[in-house]
């Protein structure tokens, strides 16, 4: 039986071959789920779903879009945003 600290259903089984032919059971964290829009909750595009030490290694313009509130935002929140505050003239 593995360790006690395995046995847990947060942990993913991947199973792996060895390179002496075995194949052996890894444990790895799940990968979390997407990015939402902080409006309507719609997963974001453009975002990777990756642990924080997998996503550190990314470079900046690799881990959210590039345009304002890009990775916060959907591109149509972002829109009605810009014209809610157009016409309430805070820009």
């Amino acid at each position: 039986m593995v360790r006690p600290a395995l046995r847990s259903r947060s942990l993913r089984r991947v199973y792996r071959r060895t390179p002496g032919g075995r194949e052996t059971i890894l444990y790895e964290r799940r990968r979390p789920g997407p990015a939402r829009c902080a409006r309507c909750g719609k997963p974001l595009a453009g975002v990777p779903r990756l642990r924080p030490s997998r996503m550190r290694r990314l470079s900046k313009t690799a881990k959210r879009p590039e345009r304002p509130y890009g990775g916060v935002l959907c591109p149509r929140c972002l829109a009605e945003a810009l014209r809610e505050s157009i016409i309430r003239g805070s820009l």
